[in-house]
């Protein structure tokens, strides 16, 4: 009987192959650096920032670059929702303002019909209705005078009664004194020429001053916010054809000029004003 040849096969004992799997996690991270590497090296700074935020959010939330075809595009979405954001604020901003302003307007209206009632009040007490009007609009309030209430013909100096007319505004006006106050005098179209003034501008000037003066002696407004101005016989309220329509362009008048003015009304109501006269 032949023996049986009995083959001792050696079988390779194989090494741990886990290693292998880090190892390609390693190569296709180092796969993607390259290809964002790549990209970087020919795309613009505006690209380059969408990428950036896209990264942002990947790390951030835990969506793979790869995973999201569209990451991308939300840097732009944040840009936009961002800009959306500034735009209500601002919107909101804005309406605070207007809110602000329209308290403050009302408060004025308040200050300057209650200023107008008390300058009616000693209009009435004194008996001085044919010689002093008030009239409240959307610009100012303003007080008009007579001239023969306060100086003679042809004359800018003041009537010893009528210092006393300016001290009482110039009294009640201490209550605002951060109110700008315009003084300005008007003639009738009859010409002068006397040894005091060679116009009639020179005359309407010299009176708003002189009644200026008393004001500012009385009421110690802020020199900055009260100015006289003399307009001549060019802005008249009524006819000069006529002894009343001469009468009533002769005349001081006394501006206490709005903070808050409403833009539009104000320009209306000049622009009306200057079509009457």
């Amino acid at each position: 009987m032949s023996k049986k040849r009995h083959r001792t096969e050696h079988h390779e004992e194989h090494a741990d192959e886990t290693w292998l799997i880090p190892y390609a996690d390693l190569l296709t991270l180092l796969l993607a650096l390259f290809i964002v590497l790549y990209a970087m090296s020919s795309v613009d700074n505006k690209k380059f920032e969408d990428m950036s935020k896209a990264f942002n959010i990947a790390f951030s939330t835990g969506v793979g670059v790869l995973d999201n075809t569209t990451v991308v595009e939300t840097g732009q979405q944040m840009d936009d929702a961002n800009k959306d954001k500034k735009r209500s604020d601002d919107e909101d901003q804005k309406k605070k303002e207007e809110k602000e302003r329209q308290a403050l307007m009302q408060q004025e209206q308040e200050d300057l019909e209650k200023l107008k009632k008390q300058i009616d009040q000693y209009i009435q007490s004194n008996g001085l209705t044919t010689q002093l009007d008030t009239k409240l609009n959307q610009s100012q309030l303003m007080l008009t005078i007579s001239d023969n209430a306060l100086f003679p013909s042809g004359s800018a100096t003041l009537k010893p009664d009528s210092r006393s007319l300016a001290g009482a505004v110039a009294n009640m006006l201490k209550q605002y004194p951060e109110y700008e106050i315009i003084v300005a005098g008007h003639t009738d179209d009859q010409p002068i020429s006397n040894r005091e003034f060679s116009n009639n501008w020179e005359l309407s000037f010299q009176r708003a001053y002189n009644f200026m003066e008393i004001l500012l002696n009385n009421s110690k407004h802020d020199p900055k916010l009260i100015s006289p101005i003399g307009h001549g016989e060019y802005r008249p309220v009524d006819t000069n054809d006529t002894v009343l329509g001469r009468s009533k362009n002769r005349r001081v008048e006394v501006s206490i000029i709005r903070r808050y003015a409403d833009p539009e009304k104000a320009q209306s109501i000049t622009a009306a004003s200057a079509t009457k006269q």
